[in-house]
């Protein structure tokens, strides 16, 4: 039996199970220590009785400065999905949408526009997953990712920003069209 709750600092400890997963990245002890202090309410984890934790959702809430307003590339107060991971054993049980649904919540009682989330191009099944959750491609980042794990470029993999619009953006302001095909570099987004 599992559940998900929120994370404390020690459970930082007891990742192993997700973290080893190629795909998912890691941090140093400090940056998921910031996430928790400052966002706990968007730092969750499934565990398990016997194994632990078996997935966990990282997020924040954000926006670019306000000097950025009249840019095209501007971003308003949002969640952002930093990790979100379920260890192999425990896939397709349905963890990743439970965390994700919660960090949405999250971030509608904070009254964020969207949540968005960056994920690898080439990860059809994380793109596909995402999908079904009411995500769509935003724009695509070029070269976002320093590697391409495929072999099939000398630089770095492209990303999706993908978002799903919060209760606020009644007008959906902050979805479009096609969004693999609008290409911005990673300067654009930072």
């Amino acid at each position: 039996m599992s559940s998900i709750r929120r994370m404390s600092p020690l459970d930082i400890f007891n990742l192993n199970q997700t973290n080893l997963d190629p795909l998912t990245e890691n941090y140093d002890l400090g940056f998921y220590l910031n996430y928790m202090m400052r966002w706990p309410s968007l730092f969750s984890g499934v565990t398990d009785r016997r194994d632990g934790i078996v997935g966990y959702i990282m997020g924040k809430l954000e926006e670019q400065h306000p000097s950025m307003r009249h840019s095209e590339h501007y971003t308003p107060w949002h969640g952002h999905i930093t990790v979100l991971t379920v260890a192999p054993a425990w896939r397709r049980l349905g963890h990743a949408r439970r965390l994700t649904e919660r960090l949405e919540s999250g971030s509608d009682i904070n009254d964020a526009w969207f949540v968005d989330l960056y994920v690898r191009a080439g990860n059809k099944i994380a793109v596909d997953m995402y999908k079904g959750m009411g995500y769509s491609v935003f724009r695509r980042v070029v070269n976002y990712y320093s590697d391409d794990p495929s072999g099939m470029s000398e630089s770095g993999e492209d990303a999706y920003d993908m978002r799903k619009p919060c209760s606020r953006d009644k007008k959906l302001e902050h979805v479009r069209d096609k969004g693999e095909d609008f290409l911005v570099s990673p300067e654009d987004v930072s």
